[in-house]
């Protein structure tokens, strides 16, 4: 499936306001009902922004994932998912960038309702386009890691930094990123059932403990929904496609193909280990890759890159 294709399923689940609640009040939040799903407001995810300083304009167009806006015991906050199939190891940089552009937006607008009331103000506030009392409003981010190797990429921006000494450290700011790995999943308990049941099959399967997955679930319903977000994570092309019947029976037949697909991936991964041992093997004896080409039925193109990827 393609990544475009994968990012649209995960927003789309992670939309509905019980999940996404659920989500940040378990993960983010430590358990406390911060959010309230009744009182999330979607909101624009385009953050695109001008940066205009006198000599230097810069134009940063980016977009994010699922972003919704709430009371949250203040006057409001912004609040944001990032959906990340691979490990970026530039990721809490990202996070930095897309929070700062969050925040320059709302500065923006406040800088333009300064020019539009035409109010006299201090020599300060003129220079800033904004009042002394005005404030910003918090965001909070959240990346979630869908990928099947645990995470090894920095989880702040000093991570980024290279070795600094302490004088340096002292006074280097630092920006922390908020992670949550579906892999390492296991110690969070979510309330909403569909968020529960995702997390869970999804990192079962990454571990591959079927039978477990057999015990709890052998008599549960799946939605079309769930299964193509479970298929989506894992990479199930069986699970995505079963998406099509109405509702499957049990947990059971989406396993039996979960489990059978798993298989034939491990088949053809084992087969073109051997293919590369074979091909390894006559280039040792002087093969030349075209006769080799001929032999496989693969361009000299791929047999490089065969052969590469076992130094």
């Amino acid at each position: 499936m393609r990544e475009k294709q994968s990012d649209v399923i995960l927003k789309e689940f992670w939309r509905i306001n019980d999940r996404f609640a659920d989500l940040f009040n378990t993960v983010v939040f430590g358990g406390k009902c911060v959010l309230k799903a009744e009182e999330l407001q979607e909101m624009d995810t385009d953050v695109s922004s001008v940066i205009d300083m006198k000599e230097y304009r810069q134009t940063l167009s980016r977009t994010r994932d699922v972003v919704k806006k709430t009371a949250g015991g203040i006057d409001f906050m912004i609040i944001g998912i990032e959906s990340q199939k691979r490990i970026h190891y530039g990721m809490p940089l990202r996070h930095m960038i897309y929070d700062a552009m969050g925040y320059l937006k709302e500065y923006e607008q406040l800088t333009h309702q300064y020019k539009k009331e035409k109010k006299k103000g201090t020599v300060d506030e003129f220079l800033s386009k904004m009042k002394k009392e005005d404030r910003l409003h918090p965001i909070i981010t959240l990346t979630i890691y869908y990928g099947e190797k645990r995470w090894d990429g920095p989880h702040s921006l000093k991570d980024m930094i290279i070795e600094m000494p302490k004088e340096v450290e002292k006074v280097f700011s630092n920006y922390h990123m908020n992670l949550l790995e579906v892999r390492n999943s296991g110690s969070y308990q979510f309330h909403n059932e569909d968020v529960q049941t995702v997390f869970e099959l999804s990192r079962e399967t990454f571990d591959g403990k079927f039978e477990e997955i057999r015990k709890k679930y052998q008599e549960k319903k799946l939605t079309p929904e769930l299964l193509e977000v479970i298929g989506t994570i894992v990479g199930s092309k069986e699970l995505i496609h079963m998406k099509e019947d109405k509702e499957v029976d049990s947990m059971c037949t989406a396993l039996d193909r979960l489990k059978e697909e798993s298989k034939m991936v491990g088949l053809k991964e084992g087969r073109q280990e051997e293919q590369k041992n074979r091909i390894s093997i006559m280039l040792e004896k002087g093969y030349p890759i075209s006769e080799i080409s001929l032999i496989f039925q693969l361009s000299e193109e791929e047999i490089i890159k065969l052969t590469e990827s076992r130094k």
